[in-house]
């Protein structure tokens, strides 16, 4: 009986120990985790990193050695994934995450994309295990950036460029997507080779056309089979853009009039703007 309670003590003494070992007391982190998730044309790009400050340091050339891989940030290296096969620098990339690694210069820096995601920083880092690497010339920023930042800049319908911006440094680079071959098959699908029930697809692939300069008879036809069927003020507007791209002023004046006229009726301001600039401009 009492080497039974002797057990029993040991056990709540070893349960204890065990218990007091994980306990934490929680603290900021020195450098915080960050994630950044930005659509770029039609993929998901998401970074992850850690936002490190200078806290009076001084890093690039010092903190940050020149010439030596570096992980882009702190803690565990930098990762970034792509939702789609993508473009970076002209260097084709398929989906998947990456670690991004960089070697920073004086004069230039090398930008590597590597396939190990499992390293902390840049600790094992083996240049074989690299997908590509390119170099970027490194910029001045106007302010002082104390933390770490990574942003996306520049942004188009096709792409859009990785900023990476501390201290007084700043370099980016492109990533550009595939999006005409992507729209143009749904188009094909839903529009081209077979008569959709939602007339918000004929007005869906017209508006690209018009926006990206194909065909504008064939973007009349649609948006002309749109109007038709269900009118709205935003549909009749782009009638009257594509019948103004196709020199066609006298129709386009009156596009954009019942245009107008329906945005009065729906209260919406900026569509009677719109179209009261495109009547003033046909000449």
């Amino acid at each position: 009986m009492k080497t039974k309670y002797i057990i029993l003590f040991m056990s709540l003494i070893f349960s204890l120990n065990i218990e007091g070992i994980g306990q934490q007391i929680q603290m900021p982190q020195a450098s915080p985790s960050a994630q950044i998730s930005q659509k770029v044309g039609l993929t998901d790009v998401t970074v992850e990193y850690s936002r490190p400050s200078t806290k009076g340091r001084k890093i690039f050339g010092e903190l940050v050695p020149f010439g030596e891989v570096w992980r882009t940030g702190a803690n565990a290296a930098t990762l970034i994934t792509f939702s789609t096969d993508v473009s970076i620098e002209r260097n084709p990339l398929p989906k998947g995450t990456y670690a991004l690694y960089s070697i920073p210069g004086k004069n230039d820096w090398t930008i590597i994309f590597s396939k190990n995601t499992k390293l902390w920083g840049s600790v094992g880092y083996n240049q074989e295990e690299d997908v590509f690497r390119f170099k970027v010339k490194p910029g001045k920023t106007g302010n002082k950036y104390e933390t770490m930042e990574i942003t996306f800049v520049d942004m188009t319908d096709t792409g859009a460029s990785l900023s990476i911006k501390w201290e007084n440094t700043r370099v980016k680079f492109r990533i550009e997507t595939e999006v005409d071959e992507i729209v143009m098959a749904e188009i094909k699908a839903m529009v081209i080779d077979k008569e959709p029930e939602n007339p918000g697809l004929y007005y869906q692939a017209a508006n690209y056309y018009f926006t990206t300069g194909k065909d504008l008879n064939t973007a009349l036809e649609w948006i002309t089979k749109s109007v038709e069927s269900d009118p709205k003020y935003w549909t009749m507007h782009l009638k009257a853009k594509i019948e103004l791209g196709l020199g066609m002023k006298k129709e386009a004046a009156e596009s954009a009039k019942k245009s107008m006229e329906m945005a009065r009726e729906a209260k919406n301001p900026d569509y009677v703007s719109l179209n009261e600039r495109l009547i003033k401009s046909i000449k």
